[in-house]
């Protein structure tokens, strides 16, 4: 029998759901880094091969309020438990396509599925850690994100040495497998973490349109979707054309490029997520808006650091730059799921949660195309970057406006 209220469970939540967020960037991005033998094998132009890629972000987005929504209403770990099984039997599947098309709805499959892990992942870490570990615990569950998303471009050996859909083969049949044990040791929580919490066995009475209202009431709650918003265009921007910033500015190779655009920002957010995470937690027995300062700290001093990246030339300044806004990012992580704890209803954590990345995908995809059009229009990255490094800057301060609950300690 499993101990659900033991600290030692609470923790193996955490360590068990790190390798799900795992699998949840390294499947998506074993795709972008097979590049070649994918565009050769299905004799495809890289319109087509970005198709695949818009058509996962456009389903990851839209799909994500409404798994939110499913994680609150009915069971977190029915929803966690569903996300993975899909994902991964479609990311087997997709070592399995022979056609354009059916690789096509492999990438609207993976993108529907995915999108109802993260927030009923948050929402049960933060079910199961009170104030005294609820941010170091997200942290760490983020990690795992970093982790996929930095050995995503593994795609590309496995590809040259064991061919492209030997990695989707075993990474889907893994996750998998690792859904059927998640099944035996994932429980819900029936007892809040925080004394005062709604108790969660009372979601099955709240219907869609009361969770609706009880969120778009909350002028802070529209206030963290604008800054998310932005925050969302800054990381979509980086992760869309980091390494064309970085090639053409410093004169750098194709590959020192992509390395950099992705190493040294991981790098910082490993960092952040621990130390933003620990900082958090220890404040917060003080001081009630102890998360809400750590983010609007980080970013404080991180979108002066990128708007820096984009205007120095010296590329040691920018490695320090890119490692100082990674760490802010890592800050962001780790404290956003418990703020909106404080925000809103915790039984609503979930579908809040969604609605944010809802906006991000949304509008940070549209910043990707942007950042493209004004680049083909001779306005240069460097300034895009200094532009959307003043929005955030100016989005994360207005965070202050923010009114928390009590976040009690246990």
């Amino acid at each position: 029998m499993i101990n659900t209220t033991s600290k030692r469970y609470a923790w193996l939540i955490v360590i068990s759901l790190w390798v799900v967020a795992f699998l949840n960037y390294f499947d998506r991005l074993l795709m972008t880094s097979m590049r070649d033998p994918i565009l050769s094998e299905f004799q495809l132009n890289d319109a087509q091969f970005g198709l695949l890629t818009a058509v996962f972000l456009w389903c990851y987005g839209i799909v994500s309020p409404f798994g939110g929504y499913m994680a609150d209403r009915y069971s977190r770990r029915k929803v966690i438990l569903f996300s993975v099984f899909v994902w991964s039997a479609v990311t087997l599947w997709t070592g399995y396509a022979r056609s354009f098309p059916e690789l096509l709805l492999t990438r609207v499959l993976m993108g529907v599925s995915e999108a109802c892990y993260i927030p009923a992942a948050l929402a049960l870490i933060s079910d199961y850690h009170s104030g005294r570990t609820r941010s170091l615990a997200t942290g760490l569950h983020m990690c795992g994100l970093y982790t996929g998303m930095a050995m995503g471009g593994l795609g590309g050996y496995i590809a040259e040495y064991w061919g492209w859909r030997q990695g989707f083969h075993v990474f889907g049949l893994f996750g998998v497998v690792y859904a059927l044990l998640l099944a035996y040791t994932l429980r819900d929580r029936t007892v809040p973490a925080v004394p005062n919490e709604p108790l969660p066995e009372k979601r099955e009475t709240v219907q869609l349109k009361a969770i609706l209202q009880s969120l778009f009431r909350l002028p802070s709650f529209y206030i963290i979707m604008v800054y998310f918003a932005v925050l969302g265009m800054a990381n979509w921007l980086i992760n869309g054309w980091l390494p064309t910033f970085l090639k053409e500015q410093f004169d750098l190779d194709l590959g020192q490029a992509g390395i950099s655009a992705t190493g040294y920002m991981q790098i910082g957010s490993f960092a952040g997520v621990i130390v933003g995470g620990l900082l958090a937690d220890r404040w917060q027995r003080r001081n009630k808006r102890a998360r809400l300062y750590v983010i609007v700290l980080g970013f404080a001093l991180g979108a002066p650091f990128l708007f820096f990246m984009a205007w120095t030339n010296v590329f040691t300044w920018a490695i320090l730059a890119m490692l100082v806004f990674g760490l802010a990012r890592g800050f962001n992580d780790a404290n956003l799921m418990p703020l909106l704890r404080q925000v809103a209803d915790s039984r609503y954590s979930a579908t809040a949660y969604g609605f944010l990345n809802f906006l991000s995908t949304i509008v940070g995809g549209l910043m990707v195309y942007v950042g493209g059009a004004l680049k083909d229009a001779d306005v240069s990255l460097a300034i895009t970057y200094q532009v959307v490094a003043i929005g955030l800057l100016l989005a994360a301060l207005s965070l202050l406006l923010v009114k928390v609950k009590n976040d009690t300690i246990q």
